[in-house]
């Protein structure tokens, strides 16, 4: 390996920097950070670059936009470690992660399809026995319970203004009707796909204001198109990866 590191072109740090669009200080923490093979030095100490390391930068460039800076790194170093297989397995892993992204927007659009039609007929909502709900709604343990989240979530959710539950006259004890309900089980989903609550706000605020859920359906286009961008950088990562890996040997 240490001659086809200093075989073909010696490139320079500003050569291998300027080629894709980096500082030469970039360049030098990509290698310090394990992204690039050592450099080869002059006899003056001076950084050279091969056709080598411009294609591990190439890879890693590559690999940022599917699996993120760190995943990639961590791939980078792993090949450049002469551990492919824990490279294959970080790989994996975003994959996994994808088609679990995948499967979560699916269920959002399956919620949202499905909201309109059961959330009056759901059980547990409006059919719990009175010491856990009433007739006109659901208290905030019985629907913490059935999200699969603590109720000091759904509170931090009523402070953002997801949620806005009335107050028992009596008891002082919120109160969930079908409409909280549907909110609630929206920002549940949402939060799922990785949406922040500042973003998921003014979707809510939406949907309360039209009556309907149609607002949510630009959110749900944007985010299909971000994991379909995803999973094609996916490959054109794996395309670039591999012709480092057919480089190094």
């Amino acid at each position: 390996m240490g001659r086809n590191l200093q075989s073909g072109e010696r490139l320079r740090p500003v050569d291998l920097a300027r080629g894709h669009g980096l500082s030469t200080q970039a360049v030098r923490n990509y290698e310090e950070a394990g992204i690039l093979p050592a450099a080869g030095r002059t006899p003056h100490g001076y950084r050279t670059y091969t056709s080598l390391h411009a294609g591990a930068l190439r890879a890693f460039l590559a690999l940022v936009p599917g699996h993120g800076h760190q995943t990639a790194t961590s791939i980078m170093r792993a090949v450049n470690q002469g551990a492919a297989d824990e490279a294959f397995r970080l790989i994996d892993e975003s994959h996994a992660q994808l088609l679990d992204d995948r499967r979560t927007l699916q269920a959002v659009e399956n919620a949202l399809r499905d909201l309109e039609h059961t959330t009056a007929s759901e059980p547990g909502v409006g059919s719990e026995p009175a010491a856990v709900s009433g007739p006109d709604g659901t208290y905030i343990g019985p629907l913490a319970d059935k999200l699969g989240i603590r109720p000091a979530t759904l509170r931090k959710w009523e402070h953002a203004g997801l949620v806005r539950p009335r107050r028992d006259p009596l008891t002082g004890y919120r109160v969930y009707d079908q409409a909280d309900v549907r909110d609630a089980r929206l920002a549940h989903q949402l939060r799922r796909g990785g949406y922040l609550l500042e973003q998921i706000a003014p979707l809510i605020a939406q949907v309360r204001a039209a009556g309907g859920l149609e607002p949510l359906e630009a959110a749900l286009c944007d985010w299909r198109g971000r994991l379909s961008a995803r999973g094609r950088a996916m490959l054109a990562g794996a395309a670039e990866l591999e012709a480092y890996l057919r480089e190094r040997g």
